[in-house]
């Protein structure tokens, strides 16, 4: 159940030129099964969570995120085309309590200019030295920024391994991350489909670049969709996915897949670390981020698509990987 602990912050990131300040209310997440000191869910800790809205109403479709590597700053993507930067606000004892620092500008497409959603539907995103890139739905590609000066650029195409003819309007590439340098795949970014999906069923993924680069499949559960995915510093990649009925409600989980793997023509399925449903504290979970704890331990960011509904909430939620 959501605390009621309110952070009013009004801020913006130190870049030029000054963007206007996100007024941003903020309400912390302390149990994330209903009314339970419980902490353990399968393979994950639940260490505190965030829920937050704000009168600006660009703020909400939050697809990806991806932080610094210093755990606080973080850089998002939002499905109307439009950045989010921000900074996590711990507590005394390490946990979330708020988010400072948050501001929201548009993208630029190819010609240097904002575009609408039908064009800029932004759905992941991977972050390697000097690079930002961003997978898109509805017209399929996948475009690389500069960083710094991802808010004043143009992009540049990369090839999406995956025919475009493959790719679902509304499931294209969900999840794009990149894996560590030292793994298997040497820094690779990985892209797979939400519900692309082949002859058999399994789910249309490739390594974009890299000594491996070729197409791979995801084994598609049923009603499972992929949201998003991230790396774990030993190479191994975890998936986030949702479901949705009209019965059964929302239900979120992680796949874990071994990095080792993940090759051209291989097809992968992985063990599920968490599952959860309307019981607990979750929306339509969208993205997902691996960060080191303070004490070098392996945590994982969540976040939710509001979908700029009422009826749904932005969320932050926090866990460390146990086993």
């Amino acid at each position: 159940m959501a605390a009621s602990a309110l952070v009013g912050v009004l801020v913006g990131l130190p870049v030029a030129p000054a963007r206007p300040f996100i007024p941003l209310r903020s309400e912390i997440i302390e149990n994330f099964g209903p009314a339970s000191s419980r902490t353990g869910f399968g393979s994950l800790q639940f260490l505190g969570g965030l829920q937050y809205s704000s009168s600006d109403n660009r703020l909400g479709g939050v697809s990806s995120i991806r932080f610094r590597p210093n755990g606080r700053e973080f850089v998002a993507v939002l499905d109307t085309g439009d950045w989010m930067t921000g900074t996590i606000v711990r507590d005394g004892d390490g946990r979330l309590a708020g988010i400072s620092d948050l501001s929201i500008a548009p993208m630029l497409d190819r010609s240097g200019k904002p575009a609408p959603k039908a064009e800029m539907d932004a759905e992941g995103l991977a972050v390697r030295p000097g690079e930002l890139i961003v997978s898109y739905e509805r017209r399929h590609r996948v475009a690389v920024y500069p960083d710094p000066g991802f808010l004043t650029a143009s992009p540049k195409a990369i090839d999406t391994v995956i025919p475009r003819q493959e790719l679902r309007s509304n499931g294209g590439i969900e999840a794009l991350a990149a894996a560590p340098v030292h793994s298997t795949l040497k820094g690779a970014v990985v892209a797979v489909a939400e519900k692309s999906i082949d002859a058999d069923g399994n789910l249309f993924a490739a390594v974009l670049d890299g000594p491996l680069k070729g197409i791979f499949k995801v084994a598609k559960d049923e009603p499972w969709a992929v949201t998003d995915g991230a790396f774990l510093p030993d190479g191994d990649l975890l998936l986030l996915e949702r479901r949705f009925s009209f019965t059964g409600g929302v239900g979120m989980r992680i796949r874990r897949i071994e990095g080792d793997t993940i090759r051209p023509g291989a097809v992968v399925a992985g063990e599920v670390l968490i599952e959860a449903g309307m019981g607990a504290e979750i929306d339509n979970m969208e993205g997902l981020e691996v960060i080191e704890g303070p004490r070098g331990e392996t945590r994982i960011i969540l976040v939710s698509d509001d979908n700029r509904s009422f009826l749904q909430r932005n969320l932050m939620l926090e866990f460390r990987l146990t086993q």
